[in-house]
């Protein structure tokens, strides 16, 4: 089995130095990566960083401001440029209905022109997409009846929202390529993979059966996050 990394589980050393970072998850044998940002690097720099170490890009967590009709070309072209098929808006302020409203109005209009480059739209939930919001809506219903987007499930964020990721994932797999895969407490308390009380194994396996691509995701660094995510490997490659 293959694996990647989220970025942002070795945020401790990513800013300073995303090459040594890049270097170290590849070390460790994770195969393709998911970025949390860029640091201020060129597309062409990103580009040389992966192609040293062996390394895939698999999607980006970027924000809905990058989607705007103002800045999408510019960030076309910057994705291209590194291989990335698959932008992954990570999450959004949606504590109100007009919020919400304009995300998937922006979603809508952004997806096509993305397509069109050749890059997939997703969106990752935490657990609140789940929970009825105090203006009496269900987040993750209404982007998944309102608009086309696919969704990167974070089946921890799930699990904590008391959801069944396995039920969820089986229920979204037409709009679906990759999943995070965590661990952690069902109070929210992230940990290591195999460290925690989410179903870790039942998840992989169901992602294995459905053919979705396995991004880990660990949040703590404890001690450091390539400490964690060293344990988090160590933990997969145990299972086979």
């Amino acid at each position: 089995m293959e694996y990647g990394l989220q970025m942002y589980s070795v945020r401790d050393i990513t800013g300073e130095d995303l090459a040594g970072a890049l270097q170290q998850v590849a070390q460790l044998g994770y195969r393709f990566v998911e970025f949390a940002g860029f640091f201020g690097h060129s597309a062409e720099e990103v580009k040389q960083m992966l192609d040293a170490y062996g390394l895939r890009v698999s999607g980006t967590h970027t924000g809905w401001q990058e989607l705007t009709a103002d800045r999408i070309d510019e960030t076309i072209a910057y994705h291209k440029t590194i291989g990335n098929k698959n932008i992954i808006i990570p999450g959004a302020d949606l504590s109100t209905r007009e919020k919400l409203d304009a995300l998937i109005a922006l979603i809508n209009e952004a997806q096509p022109k993305l397509e069109a480059a050749g890059i997939a739209l997703g969106y990752h939930n935490h657990s609140h997409e789940f929970i009825e919001t105090a203006y009496g809506a269900y987040i993750h219903k209404e982007l998944e009846e309102k608009t086309n987007v696919e969704f990167e499930i974070d089946t921890y964020w799930a699990y904590v929202a008391k959801e069944d990721p396995v039920a969820t994932l089986e229920r979204l797999k037409h709009r679906m390529r990759v999943i995070h895969l965590k661990d952690g407490m069902q109070d929210g308390h992230g940990m290591a993979l195999g460290e925690g009380t989410a179903p870790v194994v039942a998840v992989r396996q169901k992602a294995i059966e459905l053919g979705l691509a396995m991004v880990v995701e660990s949040e703590t660094c404890k001690p450091t996050g390539i400490e964690e995510v060293g344990r988090c490997i160590r933990f997969l490659q145990g299972l086979e």
